[in-house]
């Protein structure tokens, strides 16, 4: 396999252009990411209290 048609696999399994498969709804991405961050955020701020 050369290097262009890898290039080529690795593009076409990012965007899911082969198979049908579904794409993400963006806005469900961003807001779950935002969650995460957010939950990440608290819990080390529980860790990180001055006693």
């Amino acid at each position: 396999m050369t290097l262009p048609d890898t290039a080529h696999t690795l593009s076409l399994l990012a965007t899911g252009a082969e198979g049908g498969g579904a794409s993400a709804n963006p806005y469900a991405t961003g807001f779950g990411a935002l969650a995460v961050l957010l939950l990440l955020l608290w819990i080390t701020t529980r860790f990180n209290r001055d006693r």
